[in-house]
């Protein structure tokens, strides 16, 4: 489950996160030898949140681009796209 690192008085929201993950890399979080990925936001924030949340995004070079995650008010991932 993907969580925000945040106060729990925070309102839902969203981040922006830019990802490069090879070929290679999403083989091995396909095959569950990583679960998670770990990524930093553009603001500065860490984000956690479960490989599986970007199998939508897969292509024959891997995943890379921007996306948009939203977080409910409890923290946990509630949506991702790609931006742009």
């Amino acid at each position: 489950m993907a969580h925000l690192q945040e106060p729990p008085d925070t309102l839902a929201q969203s981040i922006i996160v830019d990802l490069r993950i090879s070929a290679d890399e999403w083989l091995r979080l396909y095959r569950g030898e990583a679960l998670d990925v770990v990524a930093r936001a553009r603001d500065g924030r860490s984000v956690r949140f479960p490989a599986r949340i970007l199998r939508p995004f897969v292509r024959h070079d891997g995943i890379s681009g921007a996306f948009l995650i939203e977080f409910g008010q409890d923290g946990k991932f509630q949506s991702v796209e790609r931006m742009g």
